[in-house]
């Protein structure tokens, strides 16, 4: 069963209407037609089950059978990156940390970093797609690109992890995080 994602929707919603570029791909691409059965998720924890009523290229229609909420995790798992020189490889690090349930990412701007200007529009589409394809029911929060000293500097819960290669003390990362 294919996952699609509008913001939107919530609990109380029982009939929807995709747009065009989501109709088209279900019902040209995916030959999806009426009574098929469709997952929606709002990208918040929802999770809504619905049975196609309407199978129209240009607007598809769809009765929401069921409802479920996905609870969140009891931590908040903040990632902080470099966006490598290479696009490919940020885009498979959104990717893999959708596929693993990462909350937050946040692209920083270091001494060295080669990649001073992001697509955040492009980023987002990927962060969707990964959602979707992964069967997620929460959609990750991509932060504009950042300077890392204002990362250093902001005040925040659990702390701070760095991951680095210097020859100092090691912690395991799990004996230091602190459950929500």
């Amino acid at each position: 069963m294919q996952l699609f994602y509008n913001p939107n929707l919530d609990e109380t919603s029982s009939h929807f209407s995709f747009d065009t570029e989501e109709s088209k791909h279900m019902v040209r691409v995916l030959r999806k037609k009426v009574n098929d059965e469709v997952l929606i998720s709002n990208g918040k924890g929802l999770m809504l089950s619905a049975k196609i009523t309407d199978s129209n290229p240009k607007k598809c229609a769809v009765e929401i059978t069921g409802v479920k909420k996905v609870h969140p995790k009891n931590y908040w798992l903040h990632m902080i990156v470099a966006p490598t020189k290479l696009n490919d490889r940020f885009e498979w690090f959104l990717e893999k940390a959708t596929e693993i349930g990462v909350n937050e990412i946040t692209p920083v701007v270091c001494e060295h970093s080669e990649r001073k200007t992001i697509k955040l529009n492009r980023y987002n589409k990927v962060l969707l797609s990964a959602m979707k394809q992964s069967m997620q029911a929460y959609l990750p929060k991509l932060n504009d690109l950042t300077n890392f000293n204002e990362i250093i500097e902001a005040p925040r819960e659990g702390g701070l992890f760095i991951a680095h290669c210097d020859d100092s003390e090691r912690f395991e990362l799990k004996r230091r995080v602190i459950p929500r």
